[in-house]
């Protein structure tokens, strides 16, 4: 009968709150790290730091590109020296990552700036560290969530729609996920695990509601570089909704398998959103759901743009063999695919990834 819900202090999303940071600093502190994504910085650091009052002071660092130890270990080091209490992110997920697990080594505060809405992760008190080439290590669960998060939505529209996709993708797991944790009767994220309270499956819900009225409209206006109530919704789904959700219910096998994918070379050029997608549907046919459910989702997938077969994620050599590393990689003890409510084993998961590519390529 328990349960807990997490999540930011403050959620802000509109056009232009970039140039209004100072407002949401400044009862924070008086001395702020930036940590902002390599290929902003030179344009973002000058436009903030041009917006600041005279009263904080500001010391800016680009990212180094990946949330991987090393890098985790000189932000902190860096916000140590300056004795920053306030670490700002401002990027992708890896970057809001990085700030995050910086932040909380530091006991400063923390301020979340998403540039794109390619993830979940600002929202969260959940951080996902890489090795420095990119494969998945481990997912951090700190002690809080991020004090602020402002979103300047103008800026997020204005990135390629690539990014909004991907977090299309990302979001797309959240109600199946949260529907796993549930039938498996798996605790969620918040407080070190407490059952998923009603409020964190309504949000899962109406996330997913969002994603199938809005995700092709507004992928449709990004592409035109319009930002319309569809964008806007979506924006607040992939960002606010999906990370609610989450947090609150827990993820499974679309983000297990995700996670097992980061060990091949062929998808590392993949955003963490399309691959999760292709997890999504893959636990789908983990789970055995509903034939019609799984075509549905297969092809909502294929009208935003999202991978739906092996071949999209350009793993077309010795497959079966790289399914089942992927597969190996994926049941590794503590692993997050556990939260799914089916028999797990090698070749189960093995035969599901291929299964679901053999019936998205049945499909026309």
């Amino acid at each position: 009968m328990a349960r807990a819900f997490g999540g930011p202090g403050k959620y802000i999303q509109r056009a232009g709150e970039i140039d209004r940071l100072a407002a949401y600093l400044e009862p924070l502190g008086t001395s702020a790290l930036f940590l902002i994504d390599g290929a902003l910085f030179d344009s973002l650091s000058k436009r903030i730091a041009d917006s600041l009052g005279s009263g904080m002071e500001a010391h800016f660092e680009r990212f180094g590109g990946e949330c991987s130890t090393p890098e985790i270990d000189r932000i902190s080091a860096i916000a140590r020296d300056r004795k920053s209490q306030v670490l700002v992110g401002v990027g992708g997920g890896k970057t809001i990552d990085t700030a995050k697990i910086a932040a909380v080594a530091n006991g400063a505060r923390i301020v979340i700036v998403p540039t794109i809405a390619s993830t979940d992760a600002p929202c969260s008190a959940i951080a996902v560290r890489y090795s420095e080439h990119g494969i998945y290590e481990e997912a951090h669960k700190l002690p809080r969530n991020p004090d602020v998060v402002v979103v300047d939505s103008a800026l997020v529209a204005a990135a390629p729609a690539r990014f909004l996709v991907a977090g299309i993708g990302d979001a797309l797991s959240t109600f199946f996920e949260a529907r796993s944790n549930i039938e498996s009767r798996t605790d969620n994220y918040v407080a070190g695990g407490f059952p998923a309270p009603q409020a964190g499956m309504a949000i899962a819900r109406h996330c997913h509601e969002v994603l199938m009225r809005d995700a092709v409209r507004a992928k449709i206006a990004v592409e035109a570089g319009l930002l319309t109530t569809a964008v806007e919704n979506i924006i607040e789904a992939n960002t606010l909704l999906s990370g609610l959700g989450f947090e609150n219910c827990g993820c499974s096998a679309a983000h297990g398998i995700h996670d097992g994918l980061t060990i091949l070379d062929e998808v590392h050029g993949f955003f963490h959103g399309e691959k999760v997608a292709f997890g999504t549907l893959c636990l789908l046919m983990l789970e055995n759901r509903d034939r019609d459910e799984i075509a549905a989702m297969i092809r909502f997938c294929r009208s935003v743009g999202l991978p739906t077969t092996l071949a999209d994620l350009k793993i077309t050599e010795d497959v079966r063999a790289k399914i089942e590393r992927v597969a190996e990689a994926a049941l590794r003890p503590g692993n997050i695919i556990y939260a799914t409510p089916v028999e797990l084993s090698v070749p189960i998961v093995r035969d599901a990834i291929l299964a679901l590519d053999a019936f998205s390529r049945s499909l026309d």
